[in-house]
């Protein structure tokens, strides 16, 4: 057994300085396989590998090659400069969107100037060239609809109209997103916008009943390419939100554009439904600009992967990213904008990326931080957003406030993966990282995506530590992928998923996760049952070889129950289990399944289930069934 320590977060704020560590001692040689390869000699740098994307430079650092083949490693680094090439997509609606809004700063205090402003520094400044291509007016443009039942636009802010600003964006290679409300008025005008809090521009301003109108208006004649709608006056006037979101996303269908993408805004996961019509949907309340907030929102998404796939994603709301303590700029101050440390801005901005949000600025670009500008513009970080796979990261360890996170970073069921390790907590905390727990094995090279630089190779486990509300995040590259063997209940996909409405009740009985003591991940699904649609299902559930296997069920119930097991939509078999007595057992089910892909179903149609902790796959192979 092979362990080595990984660093710590000293370097980091450092940024670009840090390749400095590598010094000029000792003689430069250029590598003979790749000219942007360079050896140095630094004992005092604990990195193997070091990028410099400015210089176009990778270092090599001999003195941690630790008995590697010099050449081997140079290789590698050649292949990490590659990496910080984001890789193009056929799509653009495949990866989750990336750009700013003016709502977390300015709120309902924007003009055409703002706006205009914004998107000139975009282009210029090098958010524009990591990707970050809309610039998205949300509330406070707004002046009600006319007589005539057509949408008129604030006529200080915008005295000119929105043409003029969309065309003024488009004109910069940037595109334009604009917002509404599913019902008649706006979060904004209804909740004291402005600085007297008395805004009411955005009163009879909302989508509803002028669908038609509003949206050949945005995205026929003015050219909008994106729209928030949020659902304060939906919530009012008290209207289905999947009946309201879908009429919406058919008159944006009707204008004949295919490529308009929507957000629904309704402050928590709508449900499973959102994917069919929405590019991305909010799932939680409003992020501010302090840590509890961000802690708050990356606790309410750990447990969404199964929702995430390309061109659909979880939003967890703008980025508060540049809105550091002592260097605040927002009209939320009172509302709790008291800014974040580097360490948090770090993690959550990796934890955004890890779990595949969109990545919209709110901070004014114009004046944004410059460590606060390279960690977004970080082509290593964004990788784990920007890609075609559309996975969210999902929790595989649980100790106490701090989470492994893991998921595919190039292709599915690869051998590089992303792992993030998240310490939520408020003092430092050791994580002990398995490569059993990641599906990897064998020798494991590890590259930091913030410090952009390479820490090393281990096999088996590896330890690290990680600063109070700091994460790290890393790609690991393998000599062999493993087949998985654990799958937790809670990050599986329930097909009747929502948190819109008395998720826990007998008249609603909606499944979701919820913690339980003595759980495997801390969590168990229940609610489970009662009817054909509230069923646990997961996906991706890949074998190597054609053979038996055992699926052991780790369950907790409070009497006996039963629940029905279906692989690939065959004819389910019927699983009985006895009370637990608050305890956690298991059953196993022996099946054959062939090489490949499946997915595996518990359901119970006419009677509850009990809670589903996890279910391990395991090889029968000399098992008598």
């Amino acid at each position: 057994m092979k362990s080595v320590y990984v660093g710590s977060l000293a370097l980091l704020a450092a940024g670009v300085g840090a390749y400095a560590s590598f010094g000029a001692e000792g003689a430069s040689e250029v590598s003979r396989a790749d000219k942007r390869v360079e050896y140095r000699d630094c004992p005092k740098c604990d990195k193997r590998i070091r990028v410099d994307l400015a210089a176009g430079k990778a270092y090599v650092n001999l003195s941690r090659l630790e008995g590697a083949d010099k050449e081997v490693v140079a290789a590698r680094a050649a292949k990490l400069l590659d990496a910080a090439k984001i890789a193009p997509t056929s799509d653009p609606k495949i990866r989750p969107l990336m750009g700013w809004s003016s709502w977390n700063t300015f709120g309902v205090e924007i003009s055409e100037d703002v706006i205009l402003e914004t998107a000139r520094a975009m282009a210029t400044n090098g958010l524009k060239d990591a990707g970050y291509t809309y610039v998205n007016i949300d509330d406070g443009f707004f002046w009600g609809h006319g007589e005539d039942g057509i949408l008129r636009f604030h006529p200080k802010r915008f005295p000119n109209g929105m043409k003029p600003v969309v065309d003024g964006i488009h004109a910069l290679g940037l595109k334009a997103g604009i917002y509404s409300d599913g019902g008649a008025d706006t979060c904004g005008s209804m909740w004291g916008g402005g600085p007297d809090g008395k805004d009411k521009g955005g009163i009879g301003g909302g989508l509803y009943g002028h669908d038609a109108a509003d949206c050949k208006l945005h995205f026929v004649d003015l050219g909008f390419d994106f729209i928030k709608v949020d659902y304060c006056g939906g919530l009012v006037l008290k209207l289905n939100e999947k009946v309201r979101y879908t009429e919406i996303a058919n008159a944006i269908k009707a204008t004949g554009r295919t490529d308009v993408r929507l957000n629904i805004c309704r402050w928590a996961f709508p449900g499973t439904w959102a994917a069919d019509i929405a590019e991305s949907w909010r799932t939680t309340g409003d992020i501010r600009a302090n840590w509890s907030s961000i802690r708050r929102i990356i606790g309410e998404n750990l447990y969404l992967s199964a929702y995430s796939k390309p061109g659909h994603y979880n939003d967890m709301d703008m980025l508060e990213v540049g809105q550091l303590v002592g260097q605040m700029k927002s009209v939320f101050g009172k509302h709790g904008d008291t800014g974040i440390t580097p360490d948090e801005e770090i993690t959550h901005f990796g934890m955004w990326c890890m779990l595949s949000s969109p990545l919209l600025i709110g901070c004014d670009v114009r004046t944004i931080p410059a460590s606060s500008k390279a960690l977004i513009t970080n082509p290593y970080i964004l990788a784990m957003n920007q890609n075609d796979l559309g996975l969210q990261g999902y929790v595989v360890v649980k100790d106490g406030d701090a989470y492994i996170l893991v998921k595919d970073a190039i292709e599915k069921f690869g051998k590089s993966r992303y792992v993030a390790l998240y310490n939520s907590s408020g003092k430092a905390h050791d994580f002990t990282v398995r490569a059993s727990d990641l599906d990897l094995g064998g020798k494991i090279d590890a590259f930091d995506l913030v410090e952009m630089a390479d820490v090393g190779c281990f096999e088996d486990h590896v330890s690290v530590n990680v600063a109070p509300h700091g994460s790290k995040f890393y790609r690991f590259d393998a000599e062999r992928r493993v087949q998985r063997k654990v799958y937790e209940a809670e990050c599986a996909y329930l097909a009747d998923y929502q948190e819109l409405d008395e998720r826990f009740t007998e008249k609603f009985g909606t499944a979701a996760p919820v913690p339980m003591e003595g759980a495997s991940g801390g969590m168990v699904v229940s609610k489970l049952g009662k009817r054909d649609t509230n069923y646990l299902e997961w996906r991706d559930v890949k074998v190597d070889e054609t053979g038996e296997y055992l699926i052991t069920i780790d369950y907790s119930s409070p009497d006996d129950r039963a629940f029905d097991l279906a692989v690939d939509g065959a004819a389910p078999r019927r699983v009985n289990v006895k009370g637990t007595d608050g305890k956690f057992m298991k059953v196993v089910i022996a099946t054959e399944l062939s090489a490949g892909i499946h997915t595996i179903r518990l359901s119970n149609a006419s009677a509850p289930m009990p809670d589903i902790d996890r279910m391990t796959l395991d090889s029968g192979k000399g098992v008598v069934f």
